[in-house]
């Protein structure tokens, strides 16, 4: 047994338990890091320019006859080695309902998809990222049907909430009942918080055996070879009575902590904080700038990208970008477009107004796409986010593949040119449409961004010249490999935006030591336009194109982008 002396663990205990349950499980916390020592080894690899992030679940490409995980495996050996470095694996856990995210078993991986030995041989090639689904976890898991049947184990695992609490003030992401009651092996029942959807039960970290089943379940991950940890709905995961159990500072707390107990045997593993709230809030996750997150989900860029797009005016996302701040220079941004999820609302609110909110609602809804709503707790709803594949998003009422394909390679410029690192979603990367039967067979408006892909389909169409999955693969892939052979793209590089027009995207990138520099232009007119008065004289050739400009005076093309050297 390891005896109890203090360290930052044990202070960040104090501000969460009392200085009993802090000594206590503190000294659990070391033995449980000595139980791990042997078992995790740790390298200095740093983020750079080479680090891209394929976002996939397990079964998005399916092969009759085969494992799922041995399919992703196989479309990352055939597709991917010379442009993806790494993957996140959806929650591949063995799960009950919501795709993936309201797990059974933490420590399993799902039969359906493979093995661990399945994981552990794409992290042969490609390092990878684990999703830490640890607000809540599934009905169906023993951890509940334990506390229902009474096992002193489990006790106070869940949060039993009395019947005259006042949940009113609570910030809801769903518009789906706070409370579930349950049925106990006493018979007794029980008001359980359930922040998502009645099979997705709160843990209740104010136990503090939760905090070492949770570490312990981390800690796990980083043995089986995740590089990455994504931690899901982390913005709710602290509650308390009276508050609107989001964004506590109990919560911060937990995450440092999270943080300092990992890094004690592996300090290069990333934690990436994924919440869906208003750009300012999310921020909050990146601590003090060497504390928390490293990485924070950058929800407010693809609502910006797409209302600029839609509507040829990129004023907002100017803006907002030139006003981007970090706390350090050992933090940055995780920058994607589209996910499993919708395309969250609320983290453009006050930099949209109501008007251009709606404008984004529209092109939804013109695409074929969802609107996802959340209650408001006065009894009202509010739109939370759009359910609409990106790409189809991005051209409401078009049907011209070339312009579709434009507009969506000009999203995608813009999102691997920002400062931090890019997060690609499958179904981006392959071109993909609205799933619409998807919608149709699960009645779940997320399904029409989740398709299941044939994998013999799938390979022939990004091999067919005139599919429109080849042509948005091919340049995304050709992309890709520019971006990882410039130091002006290293997540942490620096970059200044100019703004110029309210049609023109305009921001410079430089490498760390200053000796390169690229500027990126995209034209966000839906027609072609000059663009006067840029921001440096000389010669420039364009890393996509190796075409050469001697002016600094351009017509570009309608969603025309260009990523210009600026020699001299």
């Amino acid at each position: 047994m390891i005896s109890y002396t203090p360290c930052s663990i044990y202070e960040r205990l104090t501000q969460l338990y009392s200085e009993e349950d802090s000594k206590a499980t503190h000294i659990l916390i070391l033995n449980l890091i000595e139980n791990y020592k042997d078992k995790i080894s740790s390298s200095n690899k740093q983020l750079s320019e080479e680090d891209i992030i394929l976002i996939t679940y397990g079964d998005s490409i399916k092969k009759e006859g085969q494992k799922h995980l041995k399919t992703l495996y196989d479309f990352d050996e055939t597709f991917l080695k010379d442009i993806i470095n790494t993957i996140h694996i959806l929650p591949f856990y063995p799960y009950s309902s919501d795709d993936g995210f309201s797990v059974i078993d933490y420590k399993a991986v799902d039969p359906e998809l493979g093995s661990w030995e399945d994981v552990e041989n794409i992290a042969k090639g490609s390092s990878l990222m684990f999703d830490g689904v640890i607000n809540h976890i599934s009905q169906h898991s023993e951890w509940f049907k334990g506390y229902l049947r009474g096992d002193e184990q489990y006790k106070n695992y869940f949060i039993d909430t009395p019947p005259d609490v006042d949940t009113s003030m609570v910030v809801r992401p769903r518009a789906l009942p706070l409370l579930s009651p349950f049925e106990a092996a006493d018979g007794k029942i029980h008001l359980i918080w359930t922040t998502f959807s009645r099979d997705q039960v709160d843990l209740n970290y104010a136990n503090p055996k939760v905090l070492l089943a949770v570490l312990d379940v981390l800690l796990s991950y980083v043995e089986k070879g995740a590089k990455l940890i994504r931690l899901d709905a982390i913005a709710f995961v602290w509650k308390k009575f009276g508050t609107n159990c989001i964004h506590l500072e109990e919560t911060h707390q937990l995450i440092q902590l999270m943080r300092d107990v990992l890094h004690k045997l592996a300090p290069e593993i990333i934690m990436i904080t994924e919440t869906n709230v208003p750009h300012k809030e999310n921020i909050s996750y990146f601590g003090s700038g060497d504390d928390e997150a490293q990485m924070v989900y950058n929800f407010a860029l693809p609502p910006l990208l797409a209302h600029g797009i839609i509507t040829g005016d990129c004023r907002h996302l100017n803006k907002w970008h030139g006003e981007l701040e970090l706390p350090s220079d050992k933090v940055c941004f995780f920058n994607f477009t589209a996910s499993h999820d919708g395309i969250g609302l609320r983290p453009v609110s006050g930099i949209l107004n109501d008007a251009e909110i709606q404008e984004l609602i529209t092109a939804a809804e013109h695409s074929g796409g969802r609107v996802s709503m959340r209650s408001n707790g006065d009894g009202t709803e509010s739109p939370y986010e759009l359910n609409c594949n990106y790409m189809d998003l991005l051209s409401p009422l078009i049907n011209t593949q070339s312009e579709k394909v434009g507009r969506m390679l000009l999203s995608q410029s813009i999102a691997l040119c920002m400062p931090g690192v890019p997060g690609i979603y499958i179904h981006s990367l392959v071109g993909s449409k609205n799933d619409l039967d998807g919608v149709m067979l699960t009645g779940v408006n997320r399904s029409i961004n989740r398709e299941k892909l044939d994998w013999e389909k799938l390979k022939n169409e990004l091999n067919n010249p005139h599919h429109q999955r080849y042509l948005v693969f091919e340049n995304y892939r050709h992309m890709l490999k520019v971006r990882k052979s410039s130091a002006c793209f290293n997540p942490f590089a620096p970059f200044k935006i100019y703004e110029l027009s309210n049609s023109l995207f305009c921001m410079l990138r430089e490498s760390a030591d200053r000796k390169e520099k690229v500027l990126v232009l995209a034209n966000f007119a839906h027609s072609a336009k000059t663009y006067e008065n840029l921001p440096f004289q000389g010669r420039y050739s364009d890393l996509i194109t190796q075409e050469f400009f001697d002016t600094n005076v351009l017509q570009l093309e309608a969603h025309q982008f260009l990523w210009l050297s600026i020699e001299g």
